[in-house]
């Protein structure tokens, strides 16, 4: 199962890439659309932040989502968030053969208060995935508004939308 989770995560992952590839800096700094005023940077440094938040915390059992790290480099400079996924890379694919026999503490706000909850590793990894997709879909709109084509086959689509009802891929 977790070849399966890693292997997912690492080819969204690689969309990524292929987008930052893609666009210029000005481009993956722009924080001009409405209503959010939000980058292109800003939504995957907080798509790694989630993902950092995992391998933080896997060690001492104690994953804390709120412990977002906000590091701006990763928001402005697409080499940094370039080197930062390819070293998720690696750090992911050493989960492969960790023992997951546990369940895993994470604690989350959910919009009340701070809450913990049991997590597989499997499980909090697929969450993390599809968050990532999640924030591929809002980069999606944010290129769309830059009038930026997307050219990356299934960037932010969850791979069950039907085929017929993805646009510009």
């Amino acid at each position: 199962m977790k070849v399966i989770i890693v292997a997912s995560i690492n080819q969204n992952l690689q969309k990524a890439i292929a987008l930052i590839d893609s666009i210029s800096t000005e481009q993956y700094c722009d924080a001009s659309v409405a209503p959010y005023y939000s980058s292109i940077g800003s939504h995957l440094r907080h798509v790694l932040d989630f993902f950092d938040c995992i391998v933080m915390g896997i060690d001492n059992n104690a994953i804390d989502l709120t412990a977002r790290k906000r590091d701006v480099t990763l928001s402005t400079d697409k080499e940094a968030a370039k080197t930062y996924i390819y070293q998720l890379q690696q750090t992911l694919n050493s989960y492969i053969d960790t023992n997951t026999d546990y369940l895993l503490h994470v604690t989350d706000n959910l919009g009340t208060d701070k809450v913990t909850v049991t997590y597989t590793l499997e499980s909090i990894l697929a969450h993390a995935n599809s968050h990532a997709t999640h924030h591929f879909a809002t980069i999606g709109y944010l290129l769309c508004q830059q009038g930026v084509a997307c050219d990356i086959p299934g960037f932010g689509y969850n791979p069950t939308t039907p085929m017929e009802r993805r646009e510009g891929i």
